[in-house]
């Protein structure tokens, strides 16, 4: 019988909850979708009668245990506020879940301060780590590339930034296959000299670290494949992916709209592979490093496809078996 973690998924959590979410869940375990999961392996956590309902709208229950909860953290609440008056909340116990080794993973698409408030108190953080960041990759320069923090922490120290150097290089290694990650400071200007006094003393930090740090880049430098991991602070990291995917969205609808203006044929196929690169959708949700369990952050908006693919990364990371491997990094690291 083959051994495996977990992955505790937040039913009730996201703008096109349960059904969006249900539906993912099942994309990621039908026997058509590449390396597709166990439906053991997933455990679905939210309102019981509903989770029931929509399976059995969808075509049943292929095999997934269920735990109710009881609450629902809404995308407007305080996460502060909701981890006091929601404490049977969707997210609560699927954080539980981890905490108490019944899963080893936790995915939502829901209230991203709530999740990260909840799994940085329950879970805790790894041995060695100072402050868990947010990691989201994309594909700009056609190869993976992970930025981090994307907004779990506004106002960190140098040492956090040389955490998030480290934790970035780990993952790049071991999830994402890349052999010597270079290691990136997103800044003003590329001399050591710009930028904050953070920022400096970043840059010095990361500079003495046992990495492959090729130094500052500029914003504009994320679209020429310079980088594989780009470390900044959780707001202007926050910006940055709002940005992205905004801007993303308002220039693939312009150029289908020239398109079909001028009765283009094959416009959407040929776009197809762009928007892939750009779409939050392919890599499925962001990763909270450094907490003592694995914690995918999905977007709001998330549709089945990016539910399916958020389990995915969750239990690709599980696999690897990345926390592990950046506990010892950081205890390397430090010895050297």
């Amino acid at each position: 019988m083959v051994e495996f973690q977990r992955i505790a998924l937040d039913v009730m959590g996201g703008d096109n909850a349960p059904d969006a979410i249900l539906a993912g869940a099942l994309r990621a375990v039908a026997s058509d979708r590449g390396a597709p999961l166990q439906p053991e392996r997933i455990l679905l956590v939210g309102d019981q009668e509903r989770i029931e309902a929509g399976l059995k709208e969808l075509g049943g229950n292929p095999g997934f245990e269920i735990r109710h909860a009881s609450q629902v953290v809404d995308m407007h609440d305080s996460p502060a506020a909701a981890m006091r008056s929601k404490p049977d909340s969707s997210i609560a116990i699927a954080v539980q879940a981890v905490k108490k080794g019944s899963a080893g993973a936790v995915v939502s698409m829901g209230n991203t301060g709530a999740l990260v408030a909840s799994a940085t108190r329950g879970l805790g953080t790894l041995e060695g780590v100072r402050r868990p960041g947010i990691a989201v990759t994309f594909a700009l320069g056609g190869h993976p590339m992970t930025v981090l923090d994307m907004g779990a922490n506004i106002v960190p120290k140098p040492e956090h930034l040389l955490q998030y150097g480290m934790m970035g290089g780990i993952y790049a290694r071991e999830c994402l296959s890349c052999a010597d990650p270079r290691i990136a400071l997103l800044n003003i200007g590329e001399e050591p000299s710009k930028g904050t006094d953070l920022l400096k003393d970043a840059h010095a930090m990361l500079s003495a670290a046992p990495l492959n740090f090729v130094g500052n880049l500029e914003g504009n430098d994320m679209f020429q494949g310079k980088a594989d991991v780009i470390v900044t602070d959780g707001f202007t990291g926050n910006v940055v992916l709002k940005l992205l995917e905004g801007f993303a969205g308002f220039l693939l609808g312009m150029v289908m709209g020239e398109l079909k203006s001028h009765n283009a044929a094959y416009g959407g196929e040929l776009l197809t592979n762009v928007q892939r690169n750009i779409d939050y959708a392919e890599y499925g949700g962001a990763l909270l490093l450094g907490v003592s369990g694995v914690v995918v952050v999905g977007h709001g908006r998330s549709d089945a496809r990016a539910v399916a693919n958020a389990l995915g990364l969750a239990a690709r990371t599980l696999d690897a078996g990345l926390n592990e491997r950046i506990v010892d990094g950081l205890a390397n690291a430090q010895a050297e």
